[in-house]
């Protein structure tokens, strides 16, 4: 027999708090609000949204720490993939919203729910991210969208509320932020255009200091594992602690620029200083220690997953495949990274690893070869040319 119970991915938001009242008193539901905590906020933070969630008409609230499981589950191949979306941004919320979305299809099942509820618009990314991980995960369940369905305008839920006597302000801040371990995503009027830039208050992590700072990062088979003189037990800590170094230098700030899923150009800022640094330090580890082939496979695969994981195919087993490469090549990626960090920047000095292939004796690029005589390498080139000339010999082009 169908029960009453759903199940709603509840951020505190203003299209997630429109939904309580919604599916409890249009719709008679029991409601069952779930925050899945994926660093984005602290133990005050969840207490307000609870309080707010009853007050709401939610049965419960329950707040779930997906911290370690986003970070197994996906963070870290990001860093072993070095993936940037268009060369640019780490997919802070595209990450997180899938983890977020398993999490949500895990628990309505635990609990016997009937539905499952967002509260995503028709016009965005987010509502295929979740529509398609419960279909895969949960298709016994119905999935609710209020908003998508009713295409409301956030006017209109601000009324909805206010007839029901919620006193809230409901008013949207002119900054739209998302908050989590692998970086902040920041919308607003100016992202909605394609040629302004957001202001300097836009950012939540403000310029605090003007001098400069050396540090170490050590990585072990691929994974940040200590910073300076602090080593840690796992790399969330390490994140965390290297985020709080970062932050106020204001460093890993961008627009990002790209395709939606639906198919629709869009634009997004950012700041993730942590995650910046740790994707570039990795990859000048990588460049010292993995072969030529091995560079070039990963930025193949590296690529593929980061479009995958970003159009919200996580489940897909092509995933698992793309996983196990990437986390078979970082074997040998042990070593330390050199980093200064400056105002809005920061620069790699360099790598020490004992799997560095610079160590090789056989030569030393751009000065003394060890391994081969000058004939050697006339041999080399007179030989390496040949497929090409015989081209030339039989197709006269001008060059």
């Amino acid at each position: 027999m169908k029960n009453n119970k759903v199940v709603l991915a509840y951020s505190g938001g203003l299209d997630t708090s429109y939904c309580i009242p919604f599916l409890s008193r249009e719709k008679g539901l029991e409601v069952h609000a779930v925050t899945i905590n994926t660093g984005g906020f602290g133990k005050e933070e969840l207490k307000e949204m609870e309080q707010k969630a009853m007050k709401l008409g939610a049965a419960s609230f329950t707040a779930v720490d997906a911290l370690q499981a986003y970070y197994d589950k996906c963070i870290r191949y990001l860093i072993y993939g070095n993936v940037l979306r268009n060369q640019t941004y780490p997919l802070s919320v595209s990450a997180e919203r899938i983890i977020q979305a398993v999490e949500i299809a895990q628990y309505a099942r635990s609990v016997g729910a009937q539905y499952i509820a967002h509260g995503s618009t028709g016009a965005g990314n987010d509502q295929i991210r979740f529509d398609l991980t419960w279909e895969i995960m949960a298709p016994e369940l119905e999935i609710i969208t209020p908003i998508r369905d009713q295409q409301l305008s956030r006017q209109q839920e601000v009324s909805y509320l206010q007839n029901l006597g919620f006193d809230w302000n409901w008013e949207k801040a002119q900054y739209s932020i998302n908050k989590g371990l692998w970086g902040t995503s920041v919308g607003g009027s100016e992202t909605l255009t394609s040629h302004q830039g957001l202001p300097e208050s836009a950012y939540p992590s403000q310029l605090e200091t003007k001098d400069s700072e050396s540090h170490t990062l050590h990585f072990k088979e691929g994974e940040l594992v200590g910073v300076d003189d602090k080593v840690f037990g796992e790399a969330v800590a390490a994140i965390q602690y290297l985020q709080q170094l970062a932050a106020p230098f204001a460093i890993g700030r961008d627009i990002h620029v790209g395709d939606t899923i639906i198919g629709i150009k869009g634009r997004v800022g950012f700041e993730a200083a942590a995650p910046m640094v740790i994707i570039k330090a990795h990859h000048l580890l990588e460049k010292h220690i993995l072969s030529k082939w091995q560079m070039y496979w990963k930025q193949q695969l590296s690529e593929w997953y980061g479009m995958m994981l970003h159009e919200g195919q996580y489940l897909d087993p092509v995933m698992r495949n793309i996983e196990a490469f990437l986390q078979d090549t970082q074997s040998n990626i042990t070593g330390k990274v050199f980093v200064q960090f400056h105002p809005y920047r920061f620069e790699l000095a360099g790598i020490e690893s004992a799997y560095d292939l610079m160590q090789s004796e056989m030569g030393t690029y751009g000065e003394m070869n060890k391994g081969w005589t000058g004939e050697d390498a006339k041999g080399f080139t007179k030989i390496m040319a040949q497929a090409t000339k015989i081209y030339y010999s039989l197709n006269k082009l001008d060059l």
